[in-house]
Order: structure tokens, then C-alpha cells, then sequence
């Protein structure tokens, strides 16, 4: 498969680097939108094609003229990334990028981490895009960056923090929206504050049941201060919450969860000197849920991590230096008796960014040392070569590793669901990367080639009696990605092709699609502009035996906006247009959850800066 991958990236680079030959190179104001600046991969602003990442911006313009409803709507089908869910509207979702498991993926809101440490994954489903000014999706590990989890890849959440805006939405399936938020600065002093509520009545998750309701209330609010170019200071803090219905044992069942997400932090940074640059982040993460049944409550399940980062930045002409420390205290609150409740990790980490003409390199290490599991280091290096003004190929390797959770490791005996062990390994894991980009005035492309080797994957076996570290994964895979910002056209094509295995059996990892891609085709014409979205998600396997297959399938949502006063726009969105029926994963009883067939969204938006 490895050389299939190579051999038809390598057509695909072949046949549009003549084009690209012919192309004008220079800079123009849309370029910034195709080679946007990144702070995720290398914890210092850098254009996407300088990080020597591979990375998606899903910026400002994109979430408002597409509205997603949900992260998975927002995520499906860009590079490299698979999504699962168990149905639509706020219910239980899994990100895998790059056929890694989703709690092996690191998210950060306003660069907080924020995740169960009792499941391990975050809660992808409960956050809202309406809350959203961008999004960053960098695919490959970053634990020498950010420590555990960061094995598939990072994405970073940005709320909204900059002008005056209004929403208002309504839909099939009872579906509303309503929000509203305004952001203002005087002398260095920026202020931000928003709210923004989502209901629905839901769709059926399984045929012949009823329909699961979801609703949801965030807020933001940031206050800020910019000391000249001296430095700054700010406090932010983000929370979402509400309720999500889901289905039970029989489809009489009132099953739901109440659940709440939030990040809270004081940040800072100042110039010390020319070259010497410290920045601190203190904050706090919350994600808490309660499961009902029947109303009676059926389990608590809270988590609490608390973290104190410390970086300092060092310029040495066209060099950076990065060294810094990290604490991190996890603590868990439950119903359920677990053996421990919290958890501490120190870290200490550098990084070297180096620039040599044409030629940049990258290098990166880490040390961890958890109370729970232990040390461990991961490192990465990445080198960079521009061939020309548009054109750099790159290539990377970088170890990772997945931490064991909370359920892995004292999760009270409960047979025949789950036993936990104390002794369990962290999951580790290498990946070597091979890249190019091409970046024109209007356009660009990214290629890249990678494979990742996994070991002491986390498994579980009722014959066993336990969690175990055993299997050995590997995921190798192929992506590609095209954008266009051309006259009044905005275009984004993204494929992946990829085969995760886990080596002692043979089969595909459960629930990873093999391909997938995902096309955005947005054109203005005055005060108007039209757009649509395809996607599509190969077949997957819903059990680790490969004897449940889930077809594959793709969906067609368009979109249309009018812009009939100065900064005031309606907008007319359908979702899964064709009205198509699919599955993600399927039920341990043996039924499909089932997604939202067709949608229809009609939104009123004012938005002035």
C-alpha cells in the first residue's frame, strides 16, 4: 500500500508543478488566507508552509458562511481526519486523525487543554462553532510540545474576540439559534464578551424510537491589555453546557446527560529584552457530566486539571529558542469509588528553530514525569528545503505517547464491563513524515506521505480480566490538499488515503474510514454568494474481527447567503441535501445509530468590525 500511496502522490505533485511553474508567485492580499499564520505546531506565529506541519486553517469567513452545526460537521472529511458519532445533535462523537483513537488526539480552547480524564477523549460533540473565530487542525505528534495525547495530531479552538455580532436561526427538527456578542478596545485595553444558545428537538437515533433532543449555552468573555510592544495581560474564560438525550436499552428508555464544559486562564507575556521574550499561562479546565435514567441520576463523572505553563522565547537573528516548563494536576470527582482521584505531571521542554537560507530545521524534547505512570521523553526534528519562491519539501519524525486514563487505571471492579489495572504502560509511538507544498499568489497544494508505528496499545479482554498493553498498531497513509483563492472563488479539496492495522491480526483498527475527502466550492457574485460542501467517508469496520461492516458514504450540503444592507446577511443552508441514510457506528445490541437526514437552516447575521 506504502508504494501505491507514494506512487500516486508523486503523479499528483508531478502534474501540478508545471502548472504551478507557470503561475504567478507574487504576493497578493488573498495570499494570506492560503498560507495563513499558525501557532499550534511550533508555539510561535508561522505561516503554515514555514512550520513544516501539516496543517488546516479553518478560518473566520469559512465558519460563517458554513454554520456548522457541530465539530463533526465543521471536521469530516478535511485532511486527514475521520469522524464517528452516535447519531447527530450533541451525541457522543470521535475525531481520528491520522487512524489514531480519538482520546489520542489533544484539544485546546484558547490553548487550554480540555478533556475527560475518566474517558480520556474530549467531548467533541458539546462544543459550539457558533462560539468559534478559528480553528487549527495540525496533523502528526506534538508531545514534545504538549506532552501526552498529542499521538494523531493537535486541534486548537479559537473563540470569537473580534467586532459586534448577531445570529439568529431557525430550522427543521425544532432547530433554533440565537446569539450574540461584541468586542471593544480603548488604549490597549480589548474587552470581549458573547452568548449563544442552540436547541433542538433532535432526530431518531434508531429506527422506530423517538426523537433525542440536545440543547446548548455558551459564553465567552476576555478582558486584555497591551503594554505597547512591551507586552500584555489578559483573562478569558469559555463555558458551554446543557443537555443531550440518548438511547437506552429499549426505545422506551429516557436516557440523557447533563454535561458542562469550561476554560478559565490568566495569561501574560513581556519583552525582558530585545531577544528575550517570557510568556505564563495559569488556567483551569472543567468537563462534567451526569447521566439520568428516568430522571434518576445514574452516575457523575467530573474532571478538573489545573495547569501552569511557563515559556521563554529566545531570538538570536533569524533563530528562535524555546525552553519552558509545565504543570499539570488532573482531579476526578464520581459517584464511583475510584482507587485514586487525582493525578500530578511536571514537564520541562525546548525547542530550536533554526533558519539557514533556504534551509530551515526544527528540533524539539521533552520530559515527562506523571505520578501515575511515570517518565517519559518524546522528542521530534523536522528539516525544510525551498526549491524555489514556491515550492519546499520537508520531512519530520516525532515520537508520541497516549495516557492511560483514569478508567484504565482504577476504575472500580465491574464485571462484565470493565477492569482496570494500575500497572498500565502509556501507549508510545513513532512517526516519520514526508511532505511538499506548492504556494502561488491564488492557489496552493500539500502533499504528504507518513507512517506511524504504535505500541502497548491499550486493549481490553473480559478473559484476561483486565486492561493490558499488548497490541502494536501501524497507520501509514497519504493526503492531499488543494485551496484556491481566486476573484470572487474560494475553494478547498482535501483526500486521504490511509490503512490503519493493528499488526497482530491483521485488520483495520475499529471505526476508521480508509478514505476520505471533502470539497468546498464557495462563489460570490455581488451581494450574493452561493456554495457547497461534498464529502465522503469510505467503509469501516465496527468491530476490532472486521465481521461488522458499515458502508461507506457522502453527503451534499449547499449553502447561500444575501447580503441585503451593509453588514446584514440572511443565509439558507441544507444539510445532507440528497437525503441520504448512513452509519458511523453501530450499537453493541447489534443497531445502527442513525444521522440526521435532510436539514434546512435559515439564519439572519449582522457583523460589523
Amino acid at each position: 500500500m506504502t508504494f501505491r500511496l507514494l506512487a500516486a502522490g508523486a503523479a499528483v505533485s508531478l502534474s501540478v508543478w508545471p502548472l504551478a511553474a507557470q503561475s504567478d508567485d507574487i504576493r497578493t492580499p488573498q495570499y494570506a488566507a492560503l498560507d495563513p499564520v499558525v501557532v499550534t505546531p511550533t508555539l510561535t506565529s508561522r505561516t503554515t508552509d514555514a512550520s513544516l506541519s501539516s496543517v488546516t486553517v479553518v478560518d473566520e469567513q469559512t465558519l460563517r458562511e458554513q454554520q456548522p452545526v457541530d465539530m463533526t460537521d465543521l471536521l469530516r472529511g478535511q485532511p486527514g481526519v475521520d469522524t464517528s458519532g452516535n447519531g447527530s445533535y450533541g451525541k457522543n462523537a470521535s475525531v481520528f486523525i491520522r487512524g489514531t483513537s480519538s482520546d489520542a488526539t489533544l484539544l485546546l480552547v484558547d490553548g487550554v487543554r480540555l478533556r475527560s480524564a475518566t474517558a480520556g477523549s474530549p467531548a467533541w460533540q458539546y462544543l459550539p462553532p457558533q462560539m468559534m473565530q478559528r480553528v487549527e487542525i495540525v496533523r502528526g505528534p506534538r508531545g514534545s510540545l504538549y506532552g501526552a495525547d498529542a499521538v494523531g495530531g493537535v486541534v486548537q479552538v479559537f473563540t470569537r474576540d473580534q467586532g459586534t455580532w448577531l445570529n439568529a436561526g431557525a430550522g427543521n427538527f425544532g432547530t433554533w439559534n440565537l446569539g450574540a456578542g461584541t468586542s471593544f478596545s480603548h488604549d490597549g485595553t480589548t474587552a470581549t464578551v458573547g452568548l449563544n444558545r442552540f436547541d433542538t428537538d433532535g432526530t431518531e437515533l434508531r429506527e422506530n424510537s423517538e426523537d433525542r433532543g440536545y440543547d446548548n449555552t455558551a459564553g465567552i468573555a476576555k478582558l486584555s491589555h497591551q503594554f505597547g510592544d512591551k507586552g500584555s495581560v489578559g483573562v478569558f474564560g469559555f463555558r458551554t453546557e446543557g443537555n443531550t438525550e440518548y438511547e437506552g436499552s429499549t426505545p422506551d428508555d429516557q436516557r440523557d446527560i447533563d454535561y458542562m464544559l469550561q476554560v478559565a486562564g490568566l495569561k501574560g507575556d513581556v519583552w525582558l529584552t530585545d531577544s528575550w521574550q517570557v510568556k505564563a499561562l495559569i488556567s483551569e479546565a472543567k468537563d462534567e457530566s451526569e447521566d439520568f435514567d428516568d430522571g434518576q441520576s445514574n452516575g457523575i463523572f467530573d474532571t478538573r486539571t489545573r495547569t501552569a505553563n511557563l515559556q521563554n522565547v529566545f531570538v538570536v537573528g533569524n533563530h528562535q529558542f524555546i525552553l519552558g516548563g509545565e504543570y499539570l494536576g488532573d482531579q476526578i470527582t464520581s459517584d464511583n469509588d475510584y482507587d485514586e482521584t487525582r493525578r500530578d505531571n511536571k514537564a520541562v521542554f525546548g525547542q530550536a528553530l533554526l533558519t539557514f537560507g533556504a534551509l530551515d530545521l526544527q528540533g524539539s524534547l521533552r520530559h515527562d514525569d506523571n505520578d501515575a505512570y511515570g517518565s517519559k521523553v518524546t522528542g521530534a526534528a523536522a528539516v525544510g528545503y525551498k526549491l524555489d519562491k514556491a515550492h519546499r519539501i520537508r520531512a519530520s519524525y516525532g515520537t508520541a505517547f497516549k495516557a492511560p486514563t483514569f478508567n484504565d487505571l482504577y476504575f472500580p471492579d465491574s464485571p462484565p464491563f470493565y477492569y482496570s489495572n494500575p500497572d498500565l504502560l502509556p501507549e508510545s509511538s513513532e512517526t516519520g513524515e514526508l511532505g511538499m507544498r506548492g504556494q502561488y499568489s491564488a492557489w496552493y497544494w500539500d502533499a504528504a506521505f507518513y507512517r506511524t508505528n504504535i505500541e502497548d496499545l491499550i486493549s481490553y479482554d473480559a478473559s484476561r480480566g483486565s486492561s493490558f498493553n499488548v497490541n502494536k498498531a501501524t497507520v501509514e497513509g497519504a493526503e492531499l490538499a488543494m485551496g484556491l483563492d481566486w476573484q470572487q472563488w474560494r475553494v478547498q479539496l482535501a483526500f486521504s488515503a490511509l490503512k490503519p492495522e493493528d499488526e497482530e491480526t491483521g485488520n483495520i483498527i475499529a471505526r476508521r474510514a480508509q478514505r476520505m475527502g471533502r470539497l468546498d466550492v464557495d462563489r460570490r457574485i455581488g451581494d450574493f454568494s452561493l456554495g457547497g460542501t461534498a464529502s465522503f467517508q469510505g467503509h469501516r469496520y465496527n468491530d476490532a474481527a472486521n465481521t461488522q461492516r458499515l458502508s461507506g458514504y457522502g453527503l451534499l450540503d449547499l449553502r447561500a447567503g444575501w447580503q441585503f444592507a451593509e453588514n446584514w446577511t440572511t443565509r439558507v443552508i441544507v444539510e445532507n441535501v440528497l437525503d441520504k441514510e448512513y452509519t458511523t457506528a453501530r450499537n453493541f445490541s447489534g443497531w445502527d445509530y442513525l444521522n440526521a437526514g435532510r436539514s434546512v437552516m435559515v439564519s439572519l447575521d449582522y457583523d460589523i468590525r
